[in-house]
């Protein structure tokens, strides 16, 4: 049984995600327990329940302390089960948050998936899902996952109701994943998605204005929705000849629609005068899948707590040692 104190570090549901997920991947039970100890409202949170339970029925687990506030999880895997699943997070419950949890656990499986998630598309503290289809895929399919997503319907804060349909082909083995050099620049993508409750008053469109104050903004892709809850999010990634560079902003009351774009055009601006390969947000979620490829080289805009976080949770499921030198993240076989 391996034990994972959810205290530590940087003390999020990251850790019980990656635990839960390499627990199944690897079929190694453990126990999570502090989970999300330092946080205002400690432990499980409806997108982290439906997460892991939504692990357990894939790979045929039993999980133990799986209830709204529970601080305490024991989970042990079973056999890993392909097919077509269906998970609802309820209201605006990251759908991001709750594929990428899943991912490690089905990737490697020889196995093909089909997954409908329900919940927020483009919510707080979460990629939105124009950032997972381009930028996180990118790089899973260069690391030979071929995954596909489509957005059936985007969902915002509080009543959520998005979805997303996923399919996951099998791979028997990752490519290990060695990105140091950008390359050279090719170009900026910008996606400006907004409610049409809110098309009147233009904010797709006046989003990418507050963007353009920054960036060239000509691949520009504005797009209006039906929503239950009115709201809006601007995504950019930079294309470069070897990698993907991304950053997001999402609507909120009483926050101009230019505002939000010039907070996205600002954060990518950081991501890209770092000179790094990937971006901070990047950084950690690619990791798990390095482990399980064995191998990989990467660097990164800033070695987060979510990124050292990630590393001690992952070197405790799998025979790899992460080293960390200024930017650069490394990892090998033990």
């Amino acid at each position: 049984m391996i034990e994972i104190d959810g205290s530590y570090l940087e003390g999020g549901g990251q850790i019980l995600r990656t635990a839960i997920a390499l627990s199944a991947a690897t079929g190694k039970p453990c126990r999570v327990f502090n989970i999300r100890k330092g946080r205002p409202e400690p432990g499980l949170k409806a997108q982290h329940l439906k997460a892991i339970e939504a692990i357990a029925r894939i790979s045929n687990g039993e999980l133990k302390g799986n209830y709204i506030g529970s601080e305490e999880v024991e989970f042990h895997p079973g056999e890993i089960r392909g097919g077509s699943y269906k998970i609802h997070v309820g209201t605006a419950g990251s759908v991001s948050l709750v594929l990428q949890a899943i991912l490690p656990t089905i990737v490697t499986s020889g196995k093909s998936f089909k997954l409908e998630i329900t919940g927020g598309t483009n919510v707080k503290w979460s990629p939105s899902i124009q950032y997972v289809k381009h930028v996180f895929c990118n790089f899973l399919d260069r690391m030979g996952v071929d995954i596909r997503i489509d957005v059936c319907r985007y969902g915002f804060y509080p009543r959520g109701g998005g979805k997303i349909k996923v399919r996951i082909f099998p791979v028997e083995r990752l490519k290990p994943l060695e990105i140091v050099e950008r390359g050279e620049f090719q170009r900026i993508d910008v996606w400006s998605i907004s409610s049409d409750k809110l098309k009147k008053k233009k904010v797709a469109e006046r989003q990418v204005n507050g963007f353009s104050e920054f960036f060239d903004a000509r691949h520009t892709h504005v797009v209006y929705v039906d929503t239950l809850s009115p709201g809006s999010s601007i995504h950019a990634h930079v294309h470069f000849e070897n990698t993907k560079i991304g950053a997001c902003a999402l609507g909120e009351p009483g926050t101009a629609a230019e505002e939000v774009g010039r907070r996205c055009a600002l954060d990518l601006k950081r991501e890209l005068e770092s000179n790094a390969c990937l971006d901070k947000w990047m950084a950690d979620q690619i990791l798990p899948y390095m482990a399980l490829a064995g191998g990989g080289k990467i660097t990164v805009s800033e070695v987060t707590n979510h990124c050292k976080t990630n590393i001690w949770v992952i070197e405790k499921f799998l025979p790899v040692k992460f080293k960390i030198e200024g930017n650069t993240i490394s990892c090998e076989k033990e």
